[in-house]
């Protein structure tokens, strides 16, 4: 195994957890975790160009670990139906490729043990900044520099336009300071991907036969009841469709409303809808931002927009949780806003709710009620009233630690994109002022920034929101009664 990093991929996006031994020859492993996909993958691409610079030529496998119950950050069913779904597409393209992909149910603590039954010279991981996933990591790389420490351990940033850990080598204050350091180096990375390099076919212990549909069901039978959405269906094809497809892609027919549409939750097809695809890696952000680009010349401000967000406001939530170790507590606020916050803390509140108030939309607003319920029924709440969601919850709540705990756990449980950095930083913007600055003092709110339902009737119809969501939910209540049947009736044959 030669000593340096082959070139396909830029040096700053892998780091070297450990290098390993220089005269090793064995398989390479890639451990997917948050990039679900084939297509576009920079740690993929690592891997294979480590098998194919191996003299001979090494073969590559994929390994995904599940993590067992508690499921990985809280998952429910409407994640895991998801995942689950999205990776047995993956497994079966990735047979296609002759690629052979090791489900490993029982976890990270499994993949040591099988990277040594390999003989692996390699193991490639790719990168998220959230605690349970980077604890799982340190606990396998700890394990193989014990027991394997010829085996060579990397990691490449795959989610990222721009590598975390070189965009910026501290926690930032708000997007204007991240702006200015990626647009310094950004065409440096958004570049088109190459052809991935060929490895050496795969001769040895294969991957166990999984029975998918009983591993669903297994899987089902433990989480918790959150019903399954069917407005977006996963993989990498379906992400592509909804990226480019004829008939309704977001950058082929939709992307000239979204800059004057985005902000307007009676439009939710102004939107992208690739923040699923994104969160679970069934597509590369990169991909998005190169033909995004291609078509700037058709709607610049609209394609700006949506480049600030992709790139600019998703990466510094990255930024956020990777150098924020209490990325989900009042802790990781700024000084500023905890001391704000603390000071405000007796004031008087209109109103008061429980968690389970909360979850079940039985306050005194309509539109907040509204928004719940859309996140509820339709998994995915729209991201403006994401903003004045949680914003309220700190109004009904007597502390605002209890505000934010129980922000995090709604976003967790019912959006399809929930348990993302993009989530934590949603509610901490929200309620604890991150990324923004102080504003005029009021009761409860302090210096963070407020929201009321007279702005929101002065910025959208309101009314009309409220209207949309009433018709959604009656169809999202069928469709789960009809899958309440089908389930019933498959058991009795």
């Amino acid at each position: 195994m030669p000593p340096a990093i082959p070139s396909l991929v830029h040096p700053s996006r892998v780091r070297i957890l450990h290098p390993g031994g220089s005269h090793i020859h064995g398989p390479v492993v890639y451990w997917m975790l948050r990039d679900q996909r084939l297509a576009d993958n920079w740690a993929l691409l690592h891997a294979a160009e480590l098998a194919a610079a191996s003299t001979p030529a090494a073969p590559l496998a994929i390994a995904f670990t599940l993590f067992p119950r508690p499921f990985l950050l809280g998952a429910h069913l409407r994640q895991l139906g998801f995942l689950l779904r999205g990776l047995r597409r993956l497994a079966a393209d990735a047979h296609a490729r002759g690629l052979p992909f090791f489900l490993l149910e029982g976890g990270p603590a499994e993949l040591p043990s099988l990277v040594r039954r390999l003989g692996a010279s390699a193991l490639v991981a790719d990168f998220s900044p959230l605690r349970p996933v980077r604890e799982a990591l340190d606990a396998v790389v700890q394990e193989l520099l014990r027991d394997a420490a010829n085996m060579a351990v990397h990691q490449v940033d795959a989610h990222n336009v721009v590598p975390v850990w070189t965009a910026s080598g501290k926690l930032e204050y708000s997007a204007k300071t991240f702006r200015s350091k990626v647009n310094k180096v950004i065409n440096e990375y958004l570049v088109e991907y190459p052809e991935v390099p060929q490895w050496a076919p795969w001769c040895m212990e294969q991957p166990k036969s999984v029975d998918w549909d009983a591993l669903i069901n297994s899987i089902f039978s433990e989480a918790e009841n959150v019903p399954e959405i069917n407005w977006c269906e996963p993989g990498e094809s379906s992400a592509m469709e909804v990226l480019l497809g004829s008939k309704d892609g977001f950058l082929t027919k939709r992307i000239k409303n979204y800059d004057t549409g985005r902000n307007d939750p009676t439009k939710p097809h102004a939107l992208s809808c690739l923040s699923p695809y994104l969160h679970f890696g069934h597509i590369s952000a990169q991909r998005c931002a190169l033909e995004a680009k291609k078509r700037r010349h058709l709607s610049p401000k609209s394609v700006d927009t949506f480049l600030e967000e992709l790139i600019i406001r998703r990466e510094l939530a990255d930024n956020f949780c990777y150098y924020q170790p209490q990325y989900d507590s009042l802790a990781g606020a700024w000084e500023w806003a905890r001391k704000t916050l603390t000071d405000h803390t007796g004031d008087k509140r209109e109103h008061i709710y429980t968690r389970e108030q909360l979850e079940n939309a039985k306050t005194s607003d309509p539109l907040w009620n509204a928004s719940q319920l859309e996140m509820v029924h339709h998994g995915k709440m729209h991201g403006f009233m994401r903003m004045y969601w949680a914003k309220k919850i700190l109004e009904w709540t007597s502390q605002p630690e209890e505000a934010l705990s129980i922000a995090i756990y709604l976003n967790d449980k019912y959006h399809i994109d929930g348990r993302d950095p993009n989530g934590y930083v949603g509610c901490m913007w929200s309620i604890c002022g991150l990324h923004d600055q102080g504003w005029k003092e009021r009761p409860v709110f302090g210096k963070i920034r407020y929201m009321n339902y007279a702005g929101c009737k002065r910025k959208f119809d309101v009314d009309a929101y409220i209207s949309y969501v009433k018709r959604l939910v009656p169809r999202a209540k069928k469709r789960k009664t009809e899958e309440g049947e089908s389930t019933v009736k498959e058991s009795n044959v």
